[in-house]
């Protein structure tokens, strides 16, 4: 094995774009290195940089470069207990919520607010950085693009 070879794990997730297709099949994940903390996540892949990431497609084609900016979600497949490894998990601020997408897809779940409290409000949840972000349902774990969320409302019943 060379030095520079990176182990990789797959994570299975379909994806849905912005064309409206979608594509059923793997992520590329690295396992824990020194200078991480812990083994990579498939949110930290999708915020990791712009432009493309490689995809395994269950469809029998292959390794293809999927753009970042056109993936509305992924729904998590093999590892839907993703957002539980960040130490704040249990702490956050939960908020019940109903996503209308670009595609014209409502998504309903929980999303958790890491800001102090007084800044936890679904308000300061759209404010974050990270383009791609947790929703959690009976269905699984959805990682949604914020560029597609066209109306955020919270549920409160």
């Amino acid at each position: 094995m060379s030095l520079f070879r990176v182990a990789k794990r797959r994570a299975g997730a379909e994806l849905t774009l912005s064309s409206g297709e979608r594509r059923l099949g793997s992520f590329f994940l690295a396992g824990p290195t020194v200078t991480a903390r812990g083994a990579e996540r498939v949110s930290d892949v999708l915020n990791a940089e712009a432009g493309f990431f490689p995809f395994e497609t269950c469809d029998g084609r292959g390794t293809i470069l999927v753009n970042r900016d056109h993936v509305v979600l992924a729904h998590l497949k093999d590892d839907a207990n993703e957002p539980r490894i960040d130490p704040d998990y249990d702490i956050a601020t939960v908020r019940r919520v109903e996503m209308t997408l670009t595609n014209n897809a409502v998504l309903r779940g929980s999303v958790r607010v890491y800001c102090p409290a007084g800044h936890d409000r679904l308000s300061d949840y759209a404010r974050s950085p990270r383009m791609f972000r947790y929703v959690e349902n009976g269905e699984g774990t959805f990682i949604v693009n914020s560029a597609h969320i066209v109306e955020l409302l919270e549920i409160t019943s």
